[in-house]
Order: structure tokens, then sequence, then C-alpha cells
């Protein structure tokens, strides 16, 4: 059997990383709910690994109403001294009132927006960027949209928004395509947007 060829920073022995890497990375996402888990998550992140979230990752989706912004815009300082109580969550108390202001944001985004989709795709006019970077070094940290996208949303009153996260975000939301020339993924995330209705 031939074997896949994929990013590096796609560890083989990390099942998780496989399964976000062939599943989620670089896939064009236009719905609100995953982009504001996203937005979340890339927030707990600052500092850590990647794969550090990805292990909380489904006790984040229990313990935060599923990434609901309605739901955690109303968390009070009693919710966030339980949730900075558990085990299974980064207790960082900047990023879980971070994740609570930015529920309130990401709702006045929605409402001035009609939906915070079309809000963060016009950074992008639209439109995935696609690199063609042939290793993990002609991959950049950020680009001149993701400092727009964090400048406006700073503006915004979101936190834990700089440059990088927020090219990560677009990297994850697939904003931006930056598989590697020969990854097995890279093909289809482009036909397949292409083949989808304007």
């Amino acid at each position: 059997m031939e074997k896949l060829c994929r990013c590096p920073w796609a560890d083989p022995t990390k099942p998780l990383y496989i399964a976000y890497h062939d599943e989620e990375w670089g896939v064009p996402v236009h719905d609100d709910r995953r982009m504001f888990e996203f937005l979340i998550l890339e927030g707990a992140q600052a500092g850590l690994s990647w794969y550090t979230v990805l292990r909380k990752r489904e006790n984040y989706r229990v313990a935060l109403d599923g990434f609901d912004p309605e739901k955690i815009a109303r968390y009070d300082s009693p919710k966030i001294e339980d949730l900075l109580s558990n085990r299974g969550l980064i207790r960082n108390r900047a990023k879980m009132e971070a994740a609570v202001n930015n529920a309130l944001c990401f709702l006045d985004v929605q409402e001035k927006f009609n939906g915070f989709d079309s809000y963060i795709w016009r950074f992008v006019e639209g439109e995935p960027i696609v690199n063609a970077p042939r290793s993990l070094e002609d991959c950049p940290v950020t680009s001149p949209e993701a400092e727009a996208l964090s400048r406006d949303l700073r503006g915004r009153g979101f936190k834990f928004v700089g440059p990088t996260i927020c090219y990560a975000h677009m990297q994850a939301v697939g904003m931006v395509n930056d598989h590697l020339i020969d990854c097995f993924r890279r093909r289809p995330i482009l036909e397949n947007y292409q083949r989808a209705p304007s």
C-alpha cells in the first residue's frame, strides 16, 4: 500500500494530528459556529502546541456548550471559576475571560455583517489564498491579510487575536491553503472548492 505524503507537522504517531490534517486543516469553512470554535481554540493555543489543544478539544466542546457564542457570552464569574477548575481545559484565566469577551464581540459582528462568515472572508476577497510551499520553512506565520484581520478584530474588542493567531485561524478554516505541494490533501481541497456553487 502506497504511503500518503502529508505535511510534515502531521506527526504519524499522533492520530489526532492525522485526522485534523486529513479532514479539517485548510478546508474552507462557512459555518459561523465552527468559525467561533476555531477562534476560541486558536486563542487557547497561544504559547502552547496545537496538539495540546486538539487533545482537549472535546473537553472544550462539552464545557463550553458546544461553542455556542450566545451561551458563552452569558458566562459570569462563578462560571469562569468553574471552568478554571476543569482539568480537561487549559486553565488560564486570561484566555478563559477572553473566550467570554470574544463571544460578545462575535455576536456583535454577526449582527453587523449578517454573519461572521461574510465578515471574515472579506479579508481574502471571498477566495482562499493558495500558497505553494515546498517545505515547512516556506510556510509563513503571518501575512498582510492576517495582520489586517488582527487589527480589525482588536478594534472590535476581540482578545488573543494577534497576527500569528489570525494566520493560524485562516489556515484552519481554509482561508489560506498551506498544504505542501506534494501533500495528498492539497489537490482535493482545491478541486472541491472549485466545484462548490458560488
